[in-house]
């Protein structure tokens, strides 16, 4: 199967079940599809169901308001949050928000549920880890057990019938667990609600909400191998819901050559290395954000007793050792893969083609680039197109080098491509792996190779850059430099991971 990443094609909308009757029999229409950067600090895909574009940008425009005003009040980040300001305030009963008000009473119920292991004031032992690993060296003990001391007080105290909120504690506090996933839901509901669409699908940084009509083969990033391109660990599939992954495989400190998980466990300042990924789906984003990420805290036999206390939550938990722990009726989600009948002539390569891209910063909600990256063969033929990314065919033509050389052999049919729910990354980087297999699926000689990566930004910027790279036994690095929409971009030949 070929992996290229288009941003928008048309694709048959599965009805939820052979034996229940749609509600409408309209023609439903086409997905619409939009890229972002700096979205919550991460990457935002949105793919309105809808015939109309008009419709799809209302969609569009509702949902990043949203999430606009949401950052507004619960951003730790911004000084000028509502959030951040009632920090500022101690021992007093302070009139709050409706959605900070439901944030910090989530955190309270979350807080319960889970026996401590979720808890807003991780983030100061997470600061003890951050200073440490700057330092190049573990933790001072007394340093992480005075954070755990901190982290375990009571930081504020609720009065539902007035909606204050008393600050009490020191502590550094971050909404980081679930609350991405609270603005994710509140988004899409914005969206549905803004505009009649048939449906829609709201992805920022892994966490996605579905809502409407549809029916979405979702591809769970295998935490082992967690390129865009990768395969994946596995694909479900799920109708109105939400999905959410967390894990310790994209980000967390590298001490003395070990890896450490981003997660701790408010309740010893431990980081959470015995899982590598957990993801959870569930009737609403909130519990599935908050489920995935005490998954990684607790262990697994915790984990599935305090999912079987909640219906319609169904999950899968991989562990540092490679065990799989997985609800009942997780199997009833997972789509059968495909045998590939390929007989490969040419031995599989025993190192691989790495690129990590990172594109530009942009200031606030910036539309994703479009983006061809591709593999010359010695003679300059195209042997495989790694990634696509554009949001509406007729912009194709804008990437005109890899246009130029592969728009003819371009399929007219629309191809289907599928949402990946993943532990969260930077904005902006993308790492993507070659194989040494062509767009067929067939493996090619060991030889030299041309990688191009074409990047053009809609009323923007244009950049082309490409690395011959001798792809035989020896390793390789290069770092190549973008002018207006790539920052850095390292291309590595090296053993697969």
């Amino acid at each position: 199967m070929k992996k290229i990443l288009f941003a928008i094609l048309s694709l048959t909308v599965l009805l939820a079940s052979a034996t229940v009757k749609p509600v409408s029999t309209k023609k439903l229409g086409s997905f619409i599809v939009s890229n972002y950067e700096n979205v919550l600090g991460t990457s935002m895909e949105i793919k309105v169901l809808t015939s109309s574009e008009k419709k799809a940008g209302i969609a569009e425009t509702a949902a990043l308001a949203e999430i606009s005003r949401l950052s507004n009040i619960l951003s730790g980040y911004d000084k000028s949050s509502e959030f951040s300001k009632w920090m500022q305030t101690q021992h007093q009963a302070i009139a709050v928000s409706k959605d900070l008000f439901q944030v910090l009473s989530l955190y309270d119920q979350w807080h319960n549920k889970t026996s401590g292991a979720l808890n807003a004031s991780a983030e100061a032992i997470n600061q003890v880890w951050k200073n440490a690993a700057a330092a190049a060296m573990l933790p001072n003990q007394t340093a992480l057990q005075n954070a755990v001391s901190i982290a375990n007080q009571q930081h504020w105290k609720l009065d539902a019938n007035q909606q204050t909120a008393n600050h009490l504690s020191n502590s550094a506090l971050k909404f980081n667990s679930f609350t991405k996933s609270y603005i994710i839901e509140a988004a899409a509901t914005a969206a549905m609600q803004a505009a009649e669409v048939d449906g829609l699908i709201l992805n920022i940084g892994g966490d996605l909400v579905i809502k409407g009509n549809i029916v979405e083969a979702v591809k769970i990033s295998d935490p082992r191998s967690d390129a865009e391109n990768a395969a994946p660990l596995t694909t479900i599939q799920v109708s109105v819901g939400a999905i959410a992954t967390s894990g310790n495989y994209r980000r967390g400190e590298m001490i003395a050559g070990q890896w450490y998980s981003h997660i701790v466990d408010p309740r010893n300042g431990q980081p959470s290395n015995h899982i590598l990924s957990a993801t959870v789906v569930a009737p609403n984003a909130t519990d599935a954000g908050a489920l995935a990420t005490a998954f990684n805290v607790l262990t697994p036999s915790e984990s599935m007793a305090l999912a079987a206390t909640m219906p319609g939550v169904e999950y899968m938990i991989v562990t540092r050792t490679g065990e799989i722990f997985s609800s009942a009726h997780w199997k009833d989600l997972q789509v059968a893969t495909e045998n590939s009948d390929l007989v490969n002539v040419e031995k599989e390569w025993k190192n691989e083609v790495v690129i990590t891209l990172e594109l530009m910063q942009q200031a606030g909600f910036a539309k994703r680039p479009f983006a061809a990256i591709w593999v010359e063969d010695a003679d300059k033929k195209t042997v495989k197109t790694i990634a696509l990314w554009f949001n509406k065919p007729r912009w194709v033509p804008d990437m005109r080098e890899w246009y130029r050389k592969n728009g003819e052999t371009m399929k007219a049919n629309p191809t289907s491509f599928s949402s990946i729910t993943s532990a969260t990354r930077s904005a902006g980087k993308y790492t993507l792996k070659w194989d040494g297999k062509d767009d067929a699926g067939n493996m090619l000689p060991a030889g030299n190779y041309t990688i191009y990566m074409e990047v053009v930004r809609e009323h923007g910027g244009y950049d082309l850059l490409h690395q011959q790279v001798e792809c035989m036994k020896k390793d390789q690095s290069f770092t190549l430099q973008g002018v207006k929409e790539i920052s850095t971009a390292l291309i590595e030949f090296k053993k697969k991971s």
